[in-house]
């Protein structure tokens, strides 16, 4: 004799379905009251600051118009004044040194994250993160007095195999005579982006070395028992993980070239026309231009300089903003599966 179990009642198709709800309890939403009090608090600041630059700029905005764009002289008392001389010294820059401090930071978090021993692991990220520490003005005096005299050897070693390049040339001088005055290539680009490297280098490395850190150790296992060295394990799971959070580091490190003052404002010669030239004595940032007009500018020559914040101030949100992103969006930005 068999017994036929009774199938549960199937519901109505008008039956709601149930709400689950969970109180998260005071201290969790205290907690998140506070983070979102925290980012309402930055955005504010941000607005506040944005808002207080375009206040101030808005009398010279109003004189030179789309010309501010596009004129390399600055002399606001004769309302000829523009950012283009500027801010291509500023994207020089910070490209030149974005070329050394990245290659340099890969390899430093590479080795911490994975080659180092353990017992000399925290003494290297200390020093690292010692690095980022140090008062741009010691950076700058550094290069001045002591980095800018050994590196003319080489952008003039640069300037003579390499002339040909439209960057790499040298207006006025031959290359070639050893007689030929070092002065010119002191002061250029090329010299205030390699000391602006070891400025970001420090912060790109943090971030790449962070990010390696979480890489799958399901992954680094399988990588392993499947044959792989180190260097294959590394290329094929650490670094693809990692492609986010090194292009997000790299873009932190260039907002951070972009705004930097004290060091490139001692080393540089300032001139107030476009310099593509990187090797060539000479050039200028916004920031430069700001520490060396600033104590001496009339009230509209002040509305100019905060123009000129204003433009630096925008591409730098864009660039971070940007970093963000790219961070969030790839993988190494989500919630590891190990």
């Amino acid at each position: 004799m068999t017994t036929r179990m009774e199938e549960p009642p199937v519901p109505a198709a008008d039956d709601p379905p149930r709400r689950l709800y969970v109180d998260p309890g005071v201290p969790d939403r205290a907690f998140r009251g506070v983070l979102r009090g925290g980012g309402a608090l930055v955005l504010a600041i941000m607005l506040l600051v944005g808002g207080f630059l375009t206040y101030r700029a808005w009398q010279a905005l109003e004189v030179a118009r789309w010309d501010f764009i596009t004129t390399e002289a600055w002399e606001p008392e004769g309302h000829h004044f523009g950012i283009a001389a500027v801010m291509t010294g500023t994207i020089l820059i910070a490209c030149v040194a974005l070329v050394f401090a990245v290659p340099l930071a890969l390899g430093t978090a590479l080795y911490i994250s994975e080659y180092a021993p353990a017992r000399i692991k925290q003494t290297l990220i200390s020093v690292v993160d010692l690095m980022a520490a140090v008062p741009s003005v010691v950076y700058g005096l550094w290069g001045l007095f002591f980095f800018q005299g050994h590196v003319v050897t080489v952008s003039r070693w640069i300037s003579s195999y390499f002339g040909w390049i439209p960057i790499f040339k040298v207006d006025g001088v031959d290359p070639s005579d050893p007689l030929a005055t070092a002065t010119v290539y002191t002061s250029s680009t090329f010299i205030a982006g390699m000391v602006v490297s070891l400025m970001v280098a420090p912060i790109i490395c943090s971030v790449m070395r962070e990010v390696f850190s979480q890489a799958p150790v399901g992954e680094r296992e399988g990588a392993f028992a499947l044959g792989a060295n180190r260097w294959g394990m590394i290329r094929s799971v650490v670094l693809p993980f990692g492609k986010g959070g090194m292009i997000g580091g790299t873009m932190l490190g260039l907002g951070r070239a972009l705004g930097e003052t004290i060091a490139v404002y001692l080393i540089i010669s300032p001139v107030f026309e476009i310099q593509p030239h990187i090797l060539q004595n000479g050039t200028n940032s916004v920031s430069a231009l700001i520490a060396l007009r600033y104590g001496e500018a009339t009230e509209f020559g002040m509305s100019a300089l905060m123009a000129a914040g204003l433009a630096l101030f925008l591409m730098t949100l864009v660039v971070n903003f940007a970093a963000s992103s790219i961070v969030a969006r790839s993988r190494s930005g989500a919630a590891s599966d190990s």
